[in-house]
C-alpha cells in the first residue's frame, strides 16, 4: 500500500522525538518510574526507555504528530540497541523497548481512520562505527565488528517487528558499513519469518562536503545499499533544510526508488537549539516538492508538530517526485562512485596489493610494515588503477587478520578508499572478512562452480547480501576452462544459476575466462590467449550486461625478467582481448606500454603468438625482444637571441612562445635580482604587459598570447617554490590584480571559450581560480567565498545552460552576493544577460563578448576610480533593452491559425522515394584522414578571434601572418591526430519509416515534436514547422548521432602537465571542426549512398559549407527545434549511448563535446528557419 500512496501524493513523516520530550522537562524520578527504581546508574536522558516508564508521554507525543498530518510515525527506538543502551547497563532491555515502542506507535497510528498512517522502525548508528578508529594512534583499531552491529540490529529488528512495525527505517546513517550490517540483520529475520516489509533508508550528510562522517559522497553511500531493493532512501539531520538541498538534488538524480528527506529546523544556534521557525523551514521544503525531488518529508532535530502541519499544509498540492529511469549500469563505490558504462574505458585494476603477485608487498605485510604497503596501494590509484585488488593468500600469513588489517587501514587513507576494493582470496573465510569491512560496493575475486553449485549458489546469495559484485571464474567440478567452448559452456551455466536461481543482477558479474600463459613451449598452450579472445566476445554477445576480466600478467608468466616484452605483449593482447569485450582487468597500470608505439615487428611477432599464427614465433619474439631499442630526435633553431641580456631573452621567450630556455633563464634571473617576486614584478610581467599591449592593440593576436602565457605558467611554476620559500621568512603575499573564479556552468561540457578567456586575464596579472566544466552552483559560490573572489565569470554554450546562469544569479542574489558577475559563451547575448540575469541579481551584472573585451571589462570593475560609473553604463544600458523590448510588441497567432497557414506541399504530386538502406547503421573509427577535406576552416580562424573568412584571411593585411600561423599549427595538430590515430570518430545513423501530423513525426512507436512558427507574419508567408516536409504516410525520417571527442581528453591532459594552454584549445578547436566535417560528409552518403535521393550530387566543398545540396540535418536545441529534450528520443531510437560512446548530461549536454545529432530530411523545399520559444 505504502508504495502506491508514494506514487500519488508526497507523504509527511513525523518530527523530532527528542525535541517533544525535552518540552516535557522529566526528572530521573520520572525515567526510572516504576521500573527501574533500583538501577545503579542515572538513566535520564535515555529517552528509549520512556516506552516502559512513561508509556502515555510517548503515546501522546505521537498523537500530536498524527493530529498535525503525519502520514508515518516513527517509534521511539532511535538509541534501543544494546551498544546504545550498554551506556545504561540496560542491554538486557533492549528487545523489550523495541517491541512496546512498535505496539504505542501502532495503537496511536490505528485511531485515524481519514486516511492509512503507517508505523516507521526506527533504527539508529549506534554510538560506534565500524570503518572508523577511535583511536588516532591506532587507525586499524574498531571499537565495534560487523559481526556485533548484525547481532544487535537483529535484536532490535526483532523487537520492533514482533510489535507489530510497517516499515523498517534504517536513519541517521554517518557510517555506512554500520547500515549495511543493519540491512543484513533485516534481510536475514526477513528471510527467517518469509515476509517483506518495506525498507527505508536515511543516510546524514554531516556538513557542507556532502560526504558521510565516513566519507562516502551522496552517491557512493547509494551504490553501496541499493542492493537491498530499498522502497525509499533518502537524507536527514546534521543540516537544516536550506543546506541540505545539494545533496538531496544529487539522490533524487541517482535513485531509482522513492525519495525523502527529514531535515533538522536549521542549524543549532550557541546554545544548541534549533531556531527556525515552522514557517521558514516550510517555505524551503515546499521548494523541495515543486522542483519534483521528494515523494516524502518529514522533520528531524528542533523540529515539532507546528513544524509538520506547516509542511504537511505547504506540499499538499504538489505532485510527487517522479521515479527516474536509470540505466543498469554497473555501480561500485569506495568513498566515491564509480559508475562502468558501456563507453568506459578499459578499466585497470591494481595488482600489486597481492601477496602472491608482488615480492614487495608480500615481504612488508610479513614484516607487519602496513604503512609502506598502503603506499604501493596509493601509488597505483595514482598510476591509473579504478580498482585495488587485495590478496592474502600466503602460507605463513594469518590471511584473515591481514585483510581485515588492511583493509581498515586503507579505510583511514581517502586517497586510496576513494576507489572500490576487491576483495581476492581463494579462501572463503577470508572473503568473507573483506566484505565486513569495507562500506562501499567492492568485488569479490572470486567464486566458482569447482565445489558444486550448492556451494557456488550459497556463496552467490551472501556476497549479493554483503552488496558486492563478483568475478565468477571459468572453473568447474572438471577442472579450469582451457578452450574456447569450455570457457563459455561453464561461464554461461553460472549466468543461469545466478540470474535465474537467485536474481543476482547481471551488471554485478564479472566473468574471467581464465588468462594462461602462452609461448611455453608446449603446443597445448599455444591457442590460449586466442580461446580467451574469442571467449570474450562470445560471452558478451550473449550476456551483454556482464563484465570480462582476468589477469593479463599471467599472459607473459614464460618471459619473467623481459619487462620490455612482457610490457608488449600485455598491451597487444590488451588491445584485441578489449575489442572482443574485455572491459576490465588486473594489471599494473604504471607498466604498460602504447599499443600504437609498439615496433611494428615485434608487435607482429607478439601477435603471431597470441593468434597462434606461426610455429617459430616464441623463438622470433625472444630475437627481437633483445634488439629492440629506442631512438630519440633532437631539433636545432636559430638562437642568435641567446646573447641577448636575461631580461630581453626572458621578453623574447614570451613574445615568440618558447619554452625551451625559460627554467634556465628564470633561474639565471633569480640570482641577478634581490628576490625571486621580482623576477616576475620585474622582466616577466614587462614581458606580459607588452604581450598585453600588443593585443589590446590588435597588433598580436589570441594564438601568439596563448603560446606567451605557456611560457609565463612556466617561469612562475619555477619560480614559486622558491618565492614560498621567502614567504615563510618574509610574510609576502602572491602579487595579484585581482581573483577571479570561471566556471563552465552544471550541465555543459564545453570550455574553450572559457580557456581562452582565463588565459588572457591571466597573461594581464590576475589570479584565476578555473573550476573546469559541469561545476553546480553550490560549488561555484562556496570556492567563490572560501577563496575570496572578487568577481565570478560563468560560460556555457549550450541553451541550458542559459538557465543554469539565471539559477547561479538567483543563488548570488539569495545569498547576498556583491562581486561581478561575467557571462559569456556562444549562446549568451546582452539581451539575454540583461533580460534574464541582470533581473535576478543586484550586484554587477557583465556580458563579455569576447576575450579581447574581458581585459577592458575587468579592469574597469577592480579600479576604484572607474568602477561606479562602469557599472552605472552597463545597468543603463540594461534597462534601455529592457524598455526596448516592453514597447516592441510581437504579435503571435495561435496554432490553429498557424496551422492554416502551414508550408504546404501536394503529396499526391511529390514522389516519395524508398531509401536504398533502412535501419540503423553503426560506425567506429571512421577515417580521420577522410574528414579533412570537409573542414570548413572559417570557424577555426573566428575560434582564435581572428575575424574573415579562409581561404581569404591568409592574405589580409591585418590578420594573415597570424592566421598564416595558426593555420600551420593547426595543419600539425591535425597531422597529429591522423598520424597517431588519436581520435576515435564513431557514429550512429538510422533511416525510417514516418509519418507528420501537424507538429508531430511519428516513427517506430516514436513520436518527436517540432514546434510551429507563431509570429504573424501575414497570410502570405507561412509558418513553418519541421514536420512540415515528412508526408502524411509512406515518408521516410533519418537520425544521426556522430563525435569526433573520444581520445581528445588524453591529449588535452597531456598538453594541461605541460602548462601548454595553446595546445589544449587547439586539439580542442580542431576535434570541434573535425566533428562539424563528419557531420557533413556522413550527410553526403546518407544523400547519395545509404538513402540515395540524391545519388548524382557532385559539389564541391565550398557548396558543401554553403549548403547548397537537397535537404536539411536540423539539430534539437537550434533554431528549427528549439527544445533539447527531442534528444532523448534520438538517443533511445538510435541507441545512441551504447553505440557511439556520447552521453547527455542532465541538461542533455553531449559528452564528450565534440558531438552532433539531428534529423535528416530529403524534401527537396525542406529549409531551415526560426522559432521563437517566448
Amino acid at each position: 500500500m505504502i508504495k502506491n500512496l508514494l506514487q500519488s501524493k508526497i507523504l509527511t513523516l513525523d518530527g523530532a522525538m527528542g525535541t517533544m520530550v525535552q518540552s516535557y522537562q522529566l526528572s530521573e524520578d520520572d525515567f526510572r518510574k516504576d521500573h527501574f527504581e533500583d538501577h545503579p546508574i542515572d538513566l535520564k536522558g535515555n529517552n528509549d526507555i520512556l516506552v516502559i516508564t512513561q508509556p502515555d508521554i510517548i503515546f501522546e507525543i505521537h498523537k500530536s504528530y498524527l493530529d498535525s498530518g503525519a502520514d508515518i510515525i516513527e517509534t521511539n527506538t532511535f538509541n534501543a540497541n544494546a551498544i546504545s543502551q550498554s551506556d545504561y547497563q540496560l542491554e538486557d532491555q533492549v528487545y523489550k523497548i523495541n517491541y512496546e515502542a512498535a505496539k504505542i506507535a501502532s495503537k496511536a497510528a490505528k485511531l485515524y481512520n481519514d486516511k492509512p498512517r503507517f508505523v516507521a522502525g526506527s533504527l539508529g548508528p549506534t554510538s560506534r562505527t565500524a570503518s572508523l578508529s577511535p583511536d588516532v594512534n591506532d587507525p586499524s583499531y574498531r571499537n565495534t565488528s560487523f559481526d556485533e552491529l548484525v547481532d544487535v540490529y537483529y535484536e532490535q529488528a526483532s523487537g520492533l517487528l514482533d510489535g507489530g512495525i510497517d516499515i523498517f527505517l534504517v536513519e541517521t546513517v554517518f557510517d555506512t558499513l554500520n547500515c549495511k550490517a543493519a540491512l543484513f540483520a533485516i534481510n536475514q529475520i526477513l528471510k527467517e519469518k518469509n515476509i517483506k516489509i518495506p525498507i527505508f533508508i536515511s543516510g546524514t550528510i554531516t556538513d557542507a562536503s556532502g560526504r558521510t562522517l565516513s566519507g562516502q559522497t551522496v552517491e557512493a553511500f547509494w551504490n553501496s545499499i541499493k542492493h537491498v531493493k530499498p522502497t525509499a532512501v533518502g537524507l536527514n539531520c546534521a543540516l537544516g533544510a536550506e543546506l541540505i538541498r545539494p545533496w538531496l538534488n544529487d539522490l533524487s538524480k541517482v535513485a531509482d526508488t522513492y525519495v525523502f528527506v527529514f531535515p533538522n529546523a536549521g542549524l543549532p544556534n550557541e546554545l544548541g537549539e534549533y531556531d527556525q521557525s515552522c514557517t521558514e523551514m516550510a517555505s524551503v521544503v515546499t521548494e523541495f516538492a515543486r522542483d519534483g525531488l521528494i515523494n516524502l518529508v518529514g522533520g528531524c532535530c528542533g523540529t515539532t508538530p507546528d513544524h509538520i502541519k506547516a509542511i504537511s499544509e505547504s506540499i499538499d498540492n504538489f505532485k510527487p517526485r517522479e521515479i527516474p529511469k536509470i540505466e543498469d549500469f554497473t555501480l561500485l563505490s569506495g568513498l566515491e562512485p564509480f559508475v562502468v558504462r558501456p563507453e568506459s574505458n578499459f578499466i585497470n585494476i591494481g595488482e600489486r596489493t597481492n601477496v602472491t603477485g608482488s615480492a614487495q608487498f608480500k615481504r612488508l605485510i610479513k614484516k607487519g610494515d602496513y604503512e609502506t604497503a598502503l603506499s604501493i596501494a596509493r601509488q597505483q590509484i595514482e598510476n591509473g588503477a579504478q580498482i585495488i585488488d587485495i590478496n592474502m593468500d600466503e602460507g605463513l600469513l594469518e590471511s584473515e587478520k591481514a585483510m581485515e588489517k588492511f583493509l581498515r587501514l586503507v579505510a583511514s587513507e581517502p586517497d586510496i578508499a576513494k576507489v572500490p576494493i576487491m576483495i581476492d582470496s581463494s579462501k572463503w573465510s577470508v572473503i568473507e572478512v573483506g566484505l565486513k569491512n569495507i562500506q562501499g560496493k567492492g568485488i569479490v575475486n572470486s567464486i566458482s562452480l569447482k565445489e558444486g553449485e550448492e556451494i557456488f549458489l550459497e556463496q552467490a546469495q551472501k556476497i549479493k547480501d554483503y552488496g558486492a559484485a563478483t568475478v565468477v571464474m571459468a572453473f568447474d567440478e572438471k577442472g579450469q576452462a582451457d578452450s574456447y567452448e569450455r570457457k563459455v559452456e561453464i561461464c554461461s551455466r553460472a549466468y543461469k544459476l545466478l540470474v535465474e536461481e537467485i536474481d543476482f543482477s547481471p551488471e554485478d558479474i564479472i566473468f574471467d575466462p581464465n588468462i594462461f600463459a602462452i609461448a611455453t613451449g608446449i603446443e597445448e598452450h599455444n591457442s590460449y590467449a586466442k580461446s580467451y579472445i574469442d571467449a570474450a566476445k562470445e560471452l558478451k554477445t550473449r550476456f551483454p550486461k556482464v563484465h570480462i576480466s582476468g589477469g593479463v600478467s599471467n599472459l607473459s608468466f614464460s618471459f619473467r625478467g623481459n619487462d620490455i616484452l612482457r610490457e608488449a605483449m600485455h598491451s597487444s593482447f590488451l588491445f584485441h582481448a578489449v575489442k572482443a569485450g574485455m572491459d576490465m582487468g588486473i594489471v599494473n597500470a604504471g607498466q604498460l606500454t602504447l599499443y600504437d608505439e609498439i615496433d611494428s615487428k615485434l608487435k607482429e611477432c607478439i601477435e603471431d603468438v597470441l593468434f597462434d599464427r606461426k610455429s617459430d614465433a616464441t623463438e622470433r619474439l625472444i630475437e627481437m625482444a633483445q634488439v629492440h631499442k629506442g631512438k630519440k630526435e633532437n631539433k636545432a633553431g636559430d638562437l642568435s637571441w641567446r646573447k641577448l641580456s636575461i631580461e630581453d631573452r626572458l621578453s623574447y621567450s614570451l613574445k615568440e612562445g618558447i619554452v625551451d630556455f625559460i627554467n634556465e633563464d628564470a633561474e639565471e634571473a633569480r640570482q641577478k635580482y634581490d628576490r625571486p617576486i621580482n623576477v616576475i614584478e620585474g622582466p616577466l610581467m614587462d614581458g606580459m604587459n607588452i604581450v598585453g599591449d600588443l593585443f589590446g592593440e590588435g597588433k598580436m593576436f589570441l594564438p601568439q598570447v596563448v603560446k606567451s602565457a605557456r611560457v609565463m605558467k612556466k617561469a612562475v611554476a619555477y619560480l614559486i617554490p622558491f618565492i614560498d620559500e621567502e614567504k615563510k621568512e618574509m610574510g609576502l603575499e602572491n602579487v595579484s590584480n585581482g581573483k577571479i573564479l570561471l566556471a563552465t556552468v552544471k550541465g555543459d561540457v564545453h570550455d574553450i571559450g572559457k580557456n581562452i578567456v582565463g588565459v588572457v586575464l591571466g597573461c594581464n596579472g590576475y589570479d584565476i581560480i578555473d573550476l573546469g566544466v559541469m561545476v553546480p552552483s553550490d560549488k561555484i559560490l562556496s570556492e567563490a567565498k572560501s577563496q575570496g573572489a572578487d568577481m565570478i565569470g560563468l560560460s556555457g554554450l549550450i541553451t541550458p545552460s542559459l538557465d543554469e546562469m539565471v539559477h547561479v544569479a538567483k543563488e548570488m542574489e539569495r545569498m547576498n552576493f556583491n562581486i561581478p558577475l561575467l557571462i559569456g559563451g556562444a549562446t549568451t547575448s546582452k539581451k539575454h544577460t540583461a533580460i534574464k540575469i541582470d533581473e535576478n541579481y543586484s550586484g554587477p551584472t557583465i556580458h563579455i563578448t569576447d576575450a579581447s573585451r574581458s581585459v577592458g571589462a575587468v579592469g574597469k570593475l577592480l579600479s576604484k576610480s572607474e568602477k561606479n560609473q562602469y557599472e552605472q553604463s552597463v545597468k543603463e544600458e540594461f534597462e534601455q533593452i529592457r524598455n526596448t523590448l516592453d514597447k516592441k510588441k510581437i504579435k503571435k497567432i495561435s496554432v490553429e491559425e498557424a496551422r492554416k497557414r502551414k508550408f504546404l506541399v501536394d503529396w499526391n504530386e511529390h514522389r516519395l522515394l524508398k531509401p536504398n538502406f533502412t535501419g540503423t547503421k553503426v560506425f567506429d573509427n571512421y577515417s580521420v584522414e577522410e574528414l579533412v577535406d570537409y573542414i570548413d576552416w572559417s570557424p577555426f580562424f573566428h575560434a582564435w578571434e581572428l575575424r574573415g573568412k579562409y581561404p581569404s584571411i591568409l592574405s589580409s593585411e591585418k590578420y594573415g601572418v597570424e592566421a598564416n600561423k595558426i593555420f600551420s599549427d593547426g595543419k600539425e595538430m591535425l597531422n597529429r591526430i591522423i598520424r597517431k590515430n588519436i581520435l576515435n570518430p564513431k557514429a550512429v545513423i538510422g533511416i525510417y519509416k514516418a509519418y507528420a501530423k501537424d507538429e508531430s513525426v511519428f516513427t517506430e512507436d516514436i513520436k518527436f515534436n517540432f514546434p510551429r512558427q507563431l509570429i504573424d507574419k501575414g497570410k502570405d508567408n507561412p509558418n513553418f514547422s519541421l514536420a512540415d516536409f515528412i508526408g502524411p504516410k509512406n515518408d521516410f525520417l533519418g537520425l544521426f548521432a556522430l563525435t569526433t571527442g573520444h581520445g581528445l581528453e588524453k591529449l588535452v591532459s597531456e598538453f594541461e602537465e605541460q602548462n601548454d594552454d595553446y595546445n589544449v584549445i587547439m586539439a580542442k578547436v580542431i576535434a570541434d571542426r573535425l566533428v562539424e566535417a563528419f557531420a557533413e560528409r556522413m550527410h553526403e552518403r546518407v544523400r547519395t549512398e545509404f538513402w540515395g535521393y540524391a545519388e548524382n550530387e557532385t559539389m564541391k566543398n565550398e557548396d558543401l559549407i554553403k549548403e547548397r545540396y537537397q535537404g536539411i540535418r536540423p539539430a534539437p536545441g537550434y533554431p528549427s527545434c528549439p527544445s533539447h529534450e527531442e534528444k532523448d528520443l534520438i538517443w533511445k531510437l538510435l541507441d545512441v549511448e551504447k553505440n557511439t560512446g556520447i552521453t547527455l548530461t542532465e541538461t542533455r549536454a553531449m559528452s564528450p563535446a565534440a558531438s552532433i545529432c539531428g534529423w535528416y530530411f530529403s524534401h527537396p523545399k525542406s529549409r531551415y528557419f526560426f522559432v521563437r520559444e517566448s
